[in-house]
C-alpha cells in the first residue's frame, strides 16, 4: 500500500493484497531460478517448499469463503492462454488443483476475446468490475486473473433514518457536502499519537472494517508511511492499545472504483526481474522468453447503512 500510495496519481486508493497475491501465486508456479527467488522474497515465502506455498493458498481460500455464513465471500481464479500456445501441463494442473483455476485456450486475435475475458470477470464480481481489459497486445500469450467478491451486512447496522448531511473536510482544504451515517455502540477503539481508529464488524465478527481518522495536523502521507506489520500489531494486536469502548461513529457513505498498474510498486518491492527479458518462466513454457508485461489492479467499494460491497 505504501508503494502504491507513493507512485499512484489516483485521488482514492483501494488495493487488495489478497487478490494481488493470488494472481502472483499462480504465476509463481511457472517461475524458476532468480525469478522464483524474487517472487518468494516479495510474497514472503522464503524457506517454504512449492507444495507448502500452494497448500497455504488452497487452505486460505477455503477458510475465507467459509469463515462467516452471514458474509458472501467468493474467490475465483482463471488462466487464459493464446490459441495454440504450448503451455506445460504441470503448470496448468498445479493451478487447477490448488487455486481451483478455470483454464481456457482463447484466440487472442479475435476481436471478441477481450469481451470474453471481461465477461468472466464481470460474472465473478456481480458486474461491478467492468472493462478490466481494454485490449490484448499482439505479443500477449497469457492472462492470470483473480476476482474477489465480498458482500456483508454490518453487525451493528447504521439506521438510514439517522443519516444526515454535513461537511466532509478535504485534506487540501475546503469542504464537501455528503451524507454521514451514524451509529452508537461498543466497538473496538484506539487512540494513538497520530490518529484514532474504530473497528466495525461484519456478520458474526469474522471480518471487519478498521477506519483510521488522522488527528488534526497529521497528513495522509504521514499516516501511510507509518503503516507496516509491526505498527499494526502494536496498534490493534494488544488489548492495552485497542479495547471495547462506547463510541459514536459518524462515517460518510461512499463508493468509488480504483484502477491502476501495479508494475512499478512491485518492481520497487523487488520483483523487477519478472518484468524484463531476463525473467525465467520456463515452468510455463520450457522454451522461455516470457515476462510479465502488465499487472492490472481494479477494485470497487460501496459502503452504505446496511452493508458494504467490495469487488476486486
Amino acid at each position: 500500500f505504501r508503494e502504491v500510495h507513493a507512485l499512484s496519481e489516483e485521488d482514492n486508493l483501494m488495493i487488495s493484497p489478497l487478490s494481488t497475491s493470488y494472481a502472483l501465486g499462480m504465476t509463481l508456479n511457472g517461475a524458476k531460478g532468480d525469478t522464483k527467488g524474487a517472487f518468494s522474497q516479495v510474497l514472503h515465502f522464503d524457506g517454504l517448499t512449492d507444495q507448502e506455498v500452494n497448500e497455504s493458498y488452497q487452505d486460505l481460500m477455503s477458510q475465507l469463503v467459509n469463515l462467516d455464513e452471514k458474509v458472501e465471500f467468493s474467490i475465483a481464479n482463471s488462466i487464459w492462454y493464446r490459441l495454440g500456445y504450448n503451455v506445460l501441463e504441470a503448470f496448468i494442473s498445479t493451478n487447477q488443483d490448488y487455486f481451483d483455476a478455470a483454464v481456457e485456450e482463447l484466440d487472442f486475435t479475435d476481436p471478441g476475446a477481450v469481451d470474453i475475458i471481461n465477461g468472466w470477470i464481470e460474472e465473478k464480481t456481480n458486474d461491478k468490475i467492468r472493462d478490466m481489459l481494454d485490449f490484448i497486445p499482439g505479443n500477449a500469450v497469457m492472462y492470470l486473473i483473480n476476482a474477489i467478491y465480498f458482500n456483508a451486512t454490518w453487525k451493528y447496522q447504521f439506521d438510514a433514518e439517522d443519516t444526515f448531511e454535513d461537511d466532509f473536510h478535504l485534506e487540501e482544504g475546503g469542504n464537501f457536502r455528503c451524507d454521514f451515517m451514524q451509529v452508537e455502540g461498543s466497538f473496538n477503539y484506539t487512540s494513538q499519537e497520530n490518529f484514532t481508529a474504530v473497528e466495525l464488524p461484519y456478520g458474526d465478527s469474522a471480518f471487519s472494517m478498521v477506519v483510521l481518522l488522522p488527528n488534526a495536523g497529521v497528513t495522509i502521507p504521514e499516516l501511510v508511511e507509518a503503516l507496516d506489520a509491526e505498527s499494526w500489531d502494536s496498534w490493534f494486536g494488544s488489548s492495552y492499545s485497542s479495547y471495547p469502548a462506547n463510541v459514536q461513529v459518524q462515517l460518510p457513505k461512499f463508493k468509488y472504483g480504483f484502477k491502476d498498474l501495479l508494475n512499478d510498486p512491485l518492481i520497487e518491492l523487488g520483483l523487477g526481474v519478472a518484468f524484463g527479458g531476463g525473467a525465467d518462466f520456463s515452468g510455463i513454457r520450457s522454451s522461455g522468453g516470457l515476462f510479465i508485461s502488465r499487472v492490472i489492479h481494479q477494485t470497487f467499494i460501496d459502503v452504505q447503512e446496511e452493508l458494504s460491497l467490495i469487488h476486486i
